[in-house]
This record gives structure tokens, sequence and C-alpha cells, in this order.
């Protein structure tokens, strides 16, 4: 059981070393990375992620019991990141074991389908002519109202 919210890169290998021993008690690890991703016309310089420390905890740990009501998991971890990072980088990543692969894959998409819409960060873009804040993607939007909180 893992909330981790740091600003520096992470080693996918160790985090899933320290919190999913293969000790036999699952059948299924399902790992999603998020990165930033370059846009179309390649002008994204960096993203920077801002938020605050109290309600982002509070919001991912209320997301993790969540998860574990809803889904049979034996561990759930969600790590993300704040601060500016650059395309290619990562930006989160969320894990999850079960007995069985179904349990796993959907915990994970459940965790991602809140992370992309109601998850208190905030990304600014910056781009080789400008800035902007993101707004939340309308199709995310819709994914995340067919499973309210």
């Amino acid at each position: 059981m893992a909330v981790i919210i740091q600003d520096e890169d992470f080693s996918a290998d160790a985090l899933l070393e320290e919190n999913f021993r293969g000790d036999g008690t699952y059948g299924a690890l399902v790992c999603f990375f998020g990165h930033v991703r370059q846009d179309a016309d390649g002008a994204l310089v960096s993203m920077t992620l801002e938020h605050f420390p109290e309600m982002a905890i509070a919001s991912l740990e209320k997301l993790e019991t969540e998860t574990r009501a809803r889904f049979d998991v034996d561990n759930v971890l969600i790590l993300h990141r704040f601060g500016t990072m650059c395309p290619g980088e990562k930006i989160m990543m969320v894990a999850t074991s079960s007995a069985h692969r179904k349990e796993a894959f959907h915990a994970a998409d459940f965790l991602m389908d809140f992370l992309k819409t109601d998850a208190p960060f905030w990304k600014k873009e910056t781009r080789t002519t400008d800035s902007r804040w993101v707004a939340s993607n309308p199709a995310d939007e819709l994914l995340r109202a067919e499973r309210a909180l």
C-alpha cells in the first residue's frame, strides 16, 4: 500500500521490488506509466505540475481506499510527480496486483480515470511560443463519470 508524491524521477523496478514482492499472494501485476507527451507540432518545451501537498495526499489516499473497496486487489501503488518535466519524462505510475488479471486491470483503469480528471494537480504547458494551463479532456471526463467515487 503506497501513495507517493515527489518531484524527482523514479525507478519502476525499485518501486515494484519494494511494494510487490513475489511471495505467491497474487497472480497478476498491472503497471501503467504516464509520460509527458510532445504535442502534434513539436512545440512543447516542458510541463509544470503544481499541487497542494495535503490536499493531494488526502485525495490519493481516498482513491486508494476506494480502489481497494471496489476491486479484489492485493496491493495498490499510486505515484505522482510534481515540478517541471520535459517530453518523455515519467509523470506518474499506478500498479495493482490481484489473484487474477481482470481485477488488476480494472483497478488500474479505475485509478487512471480518476487521476486524469480529479486528482488535484494543475498542469501548465510551456511551448516555444507561449504558456498555458491545461484543461481536462472532455473524453476523460465522460469515462470518469461512469465510475463516480
